[in-house]
Order: C-alpha cells, then sequence, then structure tokens
C-alpha cells in the first residue's frame, strides 16, 4: 500500500484497529470514549482516561476469547476526525459473530480525545459477547 498520502491519523487509526490493546499509545490523558452498548444491560455509557480506555478494550478482547478481528473496510481521516467502517469478527461459545461497525474519533494536536463506538446492533452484540443471544452476521 502506498503510505505517502495517508493522514497520520488514519495510520493511527489502522494502527489502533490492528492491536486494540495498543490504543494507550495514541490516547490523551483525558481521552472519553462512549461505548456502543451505551448503558445497555447496565453497561456504562462512556469511560474516561486512558487506563479505563485500555481496561475497557481488554475487556472486549476477553469477551471474545482473543479471538477479535475489527475487519476495517475503509479509513478517512484529517487533524480533526477520523471515520473507520468495518465488520466486527470474533468466535465465542463455538458461535462465530460478524457485525458492522463505524469508529468515529476526534483528535487534538495528534492524540485521541474522543472515540465514539458504534454497532450495528448493539444490543444483539452485546448479548453475543456475554452469551445471551445466536450468533450475529451482517
Amino acid at each position: 500500500m502506498d503510505t505517502s498520502h495517508v493522514h497520520p491519523n488514519a495510520a493511527v487509526l489502522r494502527s489502533v484497529y490492528a492491536d486494540l490493546s495498543c490504543i494507550a499509545e495514541y490516547v490523551d490523558d483525558d481521552v472519553v470514549l462512549h461505548t456502543a452498548q451505551r448503558g445497555i444491560t447496565g453497561r456504562p455509557s462512556k469511560v474516561q482516561g486512558k487506563e479505563a480506555v485500555l481496561a475497557h478494550e481488554r475487556d472486549l478482547i476477553r469477551l471474545t476469547g482473543h479471538t477479535l478481528v475489527m475487519d476495517v473496510e475503509h479509513i478517512t481521516a484529517n487533524d480533526e476526525f477520523g471515520a473507520v467502517l468495518g465488520i466486527l469478527r470474533a468466535h465465542r461459545d463455538r458461535r462465530d459473530i460478524a457485525m458492522p461497525f463505524c469508529g468515529l474519533w476526534r483528535f487534538r494536536d495528534g492524540r485521541i480525545v474522543e472515540h465514539w463506538e458504534h454497532a450495528y446492533d448493539p444490543l444483539l452484540l452485546d448479548r453475543s459477547l456475554t452469551g445471551g443471544a445466536e450468533p450475529v452476521a451482517p
């Protein structure tokens, strides 16, 4: 891939989606993450701070039994914002999970300061990750 015309924030997002556990390298100390579940089944609607965001991502990876793949289809970014479209894929309890997602990101001085997770069906995704639903497919 020719990276000579890739915005630096797009490269950051590609790195984050390749390995969610590296997110702490790119976020501001006071980052805010608005969760896909946004209060579903008592889950928090947002998490704040670098350590809390990292813990949130590690929990997502753990819930999928370390099978989570964020299959990125499109990334666009400029100095202020980024958007990522793709398919979240995982395998849990002998079931495959595949669901479209859209991640929206806000940057300040090259650091991530805010992130909104969007899953096509947040309730179904939550149930799939916690073992309460049939497998999800796009």
